[in-house]
């Protein structure tokens, strides 16, 4: 499995876990709904300075986000 899918499932997951929306996380990172899509489907990179404002929205650490 590749890291973007990888790293868009777990998002989701955890996002899910946390009873957020899409729409949540985006406005926290004041990010567009569908590329935050892209990125769970897998479709999308993300910088690592997204991955660290996303695992601060979802008050994870961001390693487990990519594990």
């Amino acid at each position: 499995m590749l890291i973007t899918a990888r790293l868009g499932e777990n998002i989701k997951k955890i996002r899910t876990k946390n009873k957020m929306t899409q729409g949540d996380v985006c406005r926290a990172l004041d990010m567009d709904r569908g590329y935050m899509s892209a990125i769970e489907s897998g479709k999308k990179n993300i910088t690592l300075l997204q991955l660290e404002k996303l695992a601060t929205a979802l008050k994870i650490s961001s390693d487990k986000l990519i594990k």
